[in-house]
């Protein structure tokens, strides 16, 4: 039904920058909500920042600041702008997409997930 291909993702020294795209396709009438989240070995996925269909955004406390989300209603695609990278950053980074079928039901769906590494 759906589609999510990301893309991004790599190795990275502390203090540089990485840009995560993640791509929708398929059959749907709209996405509401867009984020991303990671995990890091041995820890819980968490949310790292999110943004409505409007353009409203949130961000983890612990990004604020260093990491922009953004998307491309056109293009069915969200973006995240990760700035001065921490090795405490080191994750797999998942796309989330919270959409409406054609049904107007309610479908989440994931991506494959990115590894990003923060290393010297």
């Amino acid at each position: 039904q759906v589609q999510l291909v990301e893309s991004g993702g790599g190795l990275v020294q502390p203090g540089g920058s990485l840009r995560l795209s993640c791509a929708a396709s398929g059959s749907f009438f709209s996405i509401v909500t867009m984020g991303w989240y990671r995990q890091a070995p041995g820890k819980q996925r968490e949310l790292v920042a999110s943004i409505s269909s409007g353009g409203s955004t949130n961000y983890a406390d612990s990004v604020k600041g260093r990491f922009t989300i953004s998307r491309d209603n056109a293009k069915n695609t969200v973006y995240l702008e990760m700035n001065s990278l921490k090795p405490e950053d080191t994750a797999v980074y998942y796309c989330k997409v919270d959409l409406l079928t054609y049904g107007r039901s309610r479908y989440v769906d994931w991506g494959q997930g990115t590894q990003v590494t923060v290393s010297s």
